[in-house]
């Protein structure tokens, strides 16, 4: 197993692994038991429920579990405002945190629960931190792991890191508000090929705006929604005004991108996809 790693200002040295790969299973390990923990001890603190609430409230893996765990926040908001909404943030930084699918659907809640502002400095944030925590943890005990089970998904972005390296808070913008690399690989490779936290952590904040926008509103009708791909609806997304700033980010500093006419092409893949069609 090879040891060279990048610096910061791109080049590559040679050091001794930081810690085993046991060892950093066991770290990552004590700290998911402890943040579990902490979040069993939050549910025990929330606000007394029916029994038949109790069985709702649970991290939505799918639309369903979204709206009947909205019902049963939307009798509480309103006299305990702050616990709900502090709940709902614990929970996402949480997911975020770990990798953990489900932050789309406490996105979709959080545009049925609360008002267009508040929810999307609320989804930003907890991207941000979770986020940011999770690179964290990476830079803590995740070299070997991202070494021995994604050497080569890692080596390929390395690359691309390096031709960005002067401008890569545009470069995490552009990857936060485009589908192109999954958001669980960024987190957790982002520290061990040299990417800085202070342009991760505001390409995530500012980046992951455009695609939250398009879940909060699509929470306003989550009564009416029946699986996860309505939220990116071709309805939703007409109703959401386009973001000049990610077209601007593409010609600065992807002309490449733009000249393949992949930008103007967006709209007809949404429709497709929306339609169930063929992506063209």
């Amino acid at each position: 197993m090879s040891t060279e790693m990048k610096t910061d200002s791109g080049q590559t040295t040679n050091r001794p692994e930081d810690m085993s790969t046991k060892n950093s299973l066991l770290i990552l390990a004590g700290i998911f038991i402890t943040s579990a923990v902490a979040m069993f001890y939050v549910y025990l603190m929330f606000p007394e429920l029916d029994e038949s609430e109790k069985e709702h409230l649970r991290i939505p893996w799918d639309i369903e579990d979204a709206k009947l765990l909205g019902l049963v926040l939307d009798r509480y908001k309103d006299r305990y405002y702050f616990e709900v909404m502090f709940g709902i943030i614990l929970v996402y930084i949480f997911l975020q945190t770990f990798a953990i699918p489900g932050s789309l659907f406490l996105s979709i809640l959080s545009g049925f629960l609360f008002n267009f502002p508040a929810a999307l400095i609320l989804v930003c944030f907890c991207s941000a931190l979770g986020a940011t925590l999770c690179y964290l943890l990476s830079q803590l005990a995740g070299r070997r792991l991202v070494r021995r089970f994604l050497p080569e998904r890692a080596a390929l972005w390395s690359q691309q890191i390096d031709k960005h390296r002067g401008n890569l808070l545009s470069y995490m913008l552009f990857l936060r508000m485009t589908p192109f690399l999954p958001n669980w690989f960024i987190n957790l490779v982002a520290p061990v090929i040299g990417v800085p936290l202070f342009p991760f952590a505001f390409g995530t904040f500012f980046g992951v705006a455009p695609p939250s926008v398009i879940a909060i509103q699509a929470g306003k009708t989550l009564h009416t929604m029946t699986s996860s791909s309505d939220a990116f609806s071709w309805t939703s997304v007409t109703r959401v005004p386009p973001v000049p700033p990610t077209t601007k980010i593409c010609k600065i500093h992807y002309p490449k991108m733009c000249e393949s006419n992949i930008i103007n092409q967006l709209p007809a893949i949404a429709r497709a996809a929306a339609q169930g069609k063929q992506i063209p």
